[in-house]
């Protein structure tokens, strides 16, 4: 199937009797690419499909929001990455953590975890990297994953995040040092 441009598409978006099915268009389009995004930081499957489906809710309702200043795309992860934020601290507050902000109520490391589902492919390094990052604070965690797994460009996640590309940069080696510590302490 071939898609319209974002120009054509973000049109039809606004105008009500064709915005359902450029909706369908968004939704074919764009969804691997924010589930990817979603996943990197929320980590397990089931997780990410939860916030995808939030994610295209809190699209569908705010489209007439959609003003065409920014890409789609852009757009869309904006929404995307805000969602996964938020679901991950909402499962933080709602999980009786230990000590450890990495355990579960059980005492089972994140990277265990990881391990044990069935639907993640890495090894155990890439397990400890996605413990190192669920220990970042938001912004650094989100300025990684972009940069490390999307090779965004500074400038583009400046336009996604809306702040200056020195602090994205800063943030970036803020979040490296402390993977690296991470590493170091874990060896």
């Amino acid at each position: 199937m071939e898609y319209p441009n974002d120009k054509d598409l973000a049109q039809k978006l606004l105008n009500p009797t064709t915005r359902r099915e450029a909706f369908g268009m968004v939704v074919n389009q764009y969804s691997e690419m924010l589930y990817w995004k979603i996943r990197h930081i929320v980590l397990f499957h089931e997780d990410a499909n939860d916030v995808l489906q939030n994610t295209l809710m809190k699209a569908w309702n705010a489209i007439g929001s959609f003003r065409g200043d920014s890409q789609l795309a852009t757009w869309l992860c904006r929404i995307a990455i805000n969602e996964s934020l938020d679901f991950t601290r909402h499962k933080q507050a709602l999980t009786i953590l230990s000590s450890d902000s990495t355990t579960d109520s059980s005492g089972i490391a994140l990277h265990e975890r990881l391990m044990a589902d069935e639907y993640f492919d890495g090894d155990k390094t890439e397990a400890m990297l996605q413990e190192a990052i669920s220990r970042l604070p938001d912004v650094q965690k989100t300025v990684f994953l972009l940069r490390y797994y999307d090779e965004m460009k500074y400038s583009d996640i400046s336009k996604m995040l809306n702040t200056s590309e020195g602090a994205l940069k800063a943030s970036y080696h803020i979040a490296v040092n402390k993977i690296k510590d991470f590493f170091k302490s874990n060896d």
